[in-house]
């Protein structure tokens, strides 16, 4: 797979996969509508940092196990089930999501590194932030793609998470535009499903 190519399908999945509303999602909401977008900025930076953890760890265990022909290739089924069982998810979910419904920011806000540290906790706790960049990683790496374009990748998706998330915590304050992603949810994760069982079915189909 050229290099162009193998961005192509780790960056549209991984970001597709991003602006899905998940637990991370809610909580800057929720933090941008009690806090106001500016300390919710501190729970983006948090979740953005935990994924930046679990991104080294993935690139850095992907390629311990490429020296084991057998292993690797156990990791590379594994991630294609994985993103096949979340394309999946994706596809038969209702799209119906619990908003927050404060129409202000209360008194007292959080401080900024109060929602730093709660950001953090949210993203480096859920299990499936290890598993779906391992399998990302497993499905787009091989043993070719030299030490920097791995690293590249990384920051990239580093970059992706922040700039989305205050993004997300910027519009938190503009109920039009949360009405009108509201709108367009269950089209979104179709999109997404289709998209992760694609590539799914597109690795299974090369083996």
């Amino acid at each position: 797979m050229a290099a162009w190519q193998q961005f192509l399908v780790i960056a549209g999945a991984h970001f597709l996969a991003l602006v899905s509303p998940g637990p991370d999602f809610f909580l800057i909401v929720r933090s941008a509508v009690v806090n106001g977008p500016r300390t919710a900025g501190g729970v983006c930076v948090g979740i953005a940092v935990a994924n930046a953890v679990y991104i080294a760890l993935a690139i850095a265990g992907v390629s311990l196990l490429q020296t084991s022909v057998l292993l690797f290739s156990l990791l590379k089924w594994g991630g294609c089930g994985y993103l096949a069982w979340l394309g999946w998810r994706f596809v038969r979910s209702s799209g119906e999501l619990a908003m927050p419904v404060t129409d202000s920011p209360q008194a007292s806000p959080s401080g900024w590194w109060r929602e730093c540290r709660t950001g953090f906790l949210s993203g480096i706790l859920n299990p499936k932030n290890s598993l779906f960049y391992a399998s990302l990683f497993s499905l787009g790496f091989d043993a070719a793609t030299p030490p920097g374009v791995r690293l590249a990748y990384g920051l990239w998706m580093f970059a992706v998470v922040l700039l989305w998330d205050l993004a997300v915590a910027r519009a938190a304050g503009h109920p039009p535009l949360v009405r009108r992603f509201r709108a367009h949810i269950r089209m979104l994760e179709r999109l997404t499903g289709a998209v992760l069982l694609a590539i799914a079915a597109a690795i299974a189909g090369a083996r």
